[in-house]
């Protein structure tokens, strides 16, 4: 599934420039320009990880970081705060609330995707590592790059990322609208069935004769990566 990051900020301008920074990695991005508005979304779906403002509207991040640590869902989620208050005390109590980190504006957008990259690194790591292998599987992230038992298998885009989704999670089972929304995004607006059509070209370029099919059919529910083929 790709990464989900809540921007929790004000600055529709800076909203905008990390939001499309973020997209153009591979993140998938939520935003909230109220503290408030973010602890709905934080209790109907649970990103990844949070970019939060240290001064916000209707709920200040200071006090957003407290409930999202308070709470068991939220309590290990990664949050990197964003503030204008650059002073030590400043620091100190922003980490001191549950921060994980903290960056100052005016910041470099290369560091800050840095220190995403290196905080969901330590708290998710299958969501960033370069690799992914299960079985005689292997997809490299960095080249787009696809071998089963050492030979090179050529997928298309689509199908790649589809087989990304699914290696994330070995044995969760994701329906048709689960895979459109995690491979397609959400603002595309296409038939479920379509889904279908991607992964039987998916395992046609898979799976050789006598080899095990990886992705798993599940009727009435959808697909899996089969957990059993990892062992």
């Amino acid at each position: 599934m790709r990464t989900r990051i809540l921007i929790v900020e004000d600055e529709e301008a800076l909203t905008t420039l990390l939001r499309y920074n973020l997209e153009a990695e591979g993140f998938a991005v939520d935003v909230a320009a109220r503290g408030d508005e973010a602890e709905l979304r934080l209790a109907e779906q649970t990103p990844d990880l949070i970019l939060l403002d240290w001064m916000l509207p209707g709920l200040s991040g200071i006090e957003l970081c407290r409930r999202v640590r308070a709470r068991r869902e939220t309590e290990r989620l990664p949050v990197i705060m964003l503030t204008a208050r650059g002073e030590e005390g400043d620091r100190i109590r922003g980490l001191g609330t549950g921060a994980d980190d903290y960056i100052v504006k005016p910041f470099s957008v290369p560091e800050l995707l840095a220190r995403v990259r290196a905080l969901l690194r330590r708290a998710k790591p299958a969501h960033v590592a370069d690799l992914l292998a299960a079985g005689d599987i292997e997809l490299d992230r960095v080249s787009h790059r696809i071998r089963r038992s050492g030979h090179e298998i050529h997928l298309g885009p689509t199908e790649f990322k589809l087989l990304e989704f699914l290696m994330q999670s070995p044995g969760r089972v994701f329906s048709r609208e689960q895979l459109l929304d995690g491979v397609w995004g959400h603002d595309v607006y296409i038939d479920e069935r379509t889904v279908d059509v991607h992964v039987g070209r998916l395992r046609k370029a898979l799976n050789r004769p006598r080899q095990p099919d990886p992705i798993r059919t599940v009727r009435g529910s959808g697909y899996a990566f089969d957990e059993t083929f990892c062992a």
